[in-house]
């Protein structure tokens, strides 16, 4: 892989997870005024928006059936992903969910070598999935007992499933050489789609209160942020670093939220939290260093 397309994806790659660390705040601020069905119709839409203004020209397949792969990724990587993550966190603990979404990436590998025959990466990978999923604990459980709630827990498994399978399909249509943005906007035309019956039957927000400005504000910065953004430089990863290599950069997520509830929320770093941020990095770095096939040698579309 050429070393400079390489440091694209890896760029790419982190800007999503310093964006998706940090947006715990922003959801924090909007539940306490809308349900997460309003925050995540809302968000979507705002992104779905933003891409009609970056690339206002519309997506040609060159294969209807490819239309498939798109309703797949939109309904994994927008409705179900999002609304079984909800539902966790209506059942469990978030510091739950936080863990067990984080096993994301080992679904990704073993979905890998089923359903696409791929060869399962070596001892490296695996050595850094535990020692990361050891950081991530004592990051998420820094005061807190771990508790079992399996309800919410099981759903939070399938999310972290749903998520290895949207990694998967983004990693298809990556290979399908569609302009990235495009790509991502057809993706969340679906999730949205998929979203309509939970929202006409959720949905009561009124225009005065999203137009306050820190709902307003929150609300930006999700959907042109976290939304938009962040799904773009998210597959443009994949198509470049393949579907395992950028999954295993979720182990970030915790380090950034925990760094960011230090700063803006004044949470202590305990020696707990400390001990716990370089094990996960140590984690990530371990598991980036592994010597698997080549994933993905087409450059994931274009942005012109």
């Amino acid at each position: 892989m050429n070393n400079d397309r390489q440091r694209i994806g890896q760029a790419a790659a982190m800007v999503t997870i310093l964006i998706w660390g940090t947006t715990f705040i922003s959801t924090k601020v909007l539940l306490d005024t809308l349900s997460p069905v309003e925050i995540l119709f809302l968000r979507f839409s705002l992104g779905y928006l933003a891409l009609w203004l970056a690339a206002p020209r519309r997506l040609r397949l060159t294969d209807r059936r490819q239309e498939g792969l798109f309703a797949l990724a939109g309904l994994c990587g927008v409705t179900l992903y999002y609304g079984f993550e909800n539902l966790a966190l209506s059942a469990t603990r978030a510091s739950n969910v936080g863990v067990i979404i984080s096993i994301a990436p080992f679904f990704t590998v073993l979905f890998s070598a089923v359903f696409l025959k791929e060869k399962r990466p070596g001892l490296r990978f695996f050595a850094g999935f535990l020692i990361a999923m050891a950081g991530i604990m004592l990051i998420s459980f820094n005061q807190e007992a771990v508790e079992i709630h399996p309800v919410g827990d099981g759903l939070a498994v399938l999310a972290a499933m749903i998520w290895a399978v949207y990694c998967l399909l983004s990693r298809r249509i990556s290979e399908l050489g569609y302009n990235v943005l495009l790509a991502t906007r057809r993706t969340f035309f679906y999730g949205l789609l998929f979203m309509l019956p939970l929202t006409f039957t959720q949905f009561s927000v009124s225009l005065p209160t999203i137009l306050r400005p820190e709902i307003l504000f929150n609300l930006v910065f999700l959907g042109l942020g976290a939304s938009a953004l962040c799904f773009v430089t998210w597959n443009l990863a994949v198509g470049i670093l393949g579907s395992v290599k950028t999954s295993v950069t979720i182990y970030i997520v915790p380090v950034i939220t925990a760094v960011a509830s230090a700063l803006v929320l004044h949470e202590p770093l305990t020696p707990k939290v400390i001990l716990g941020l370089a094990l996960t990095l140590g984690g990530l770095v371990l598991s980036q260093n592994i010597n698997q096939e080549k994933e993905q040698k087409e450059q994931y579309g274009t942005l012109e």
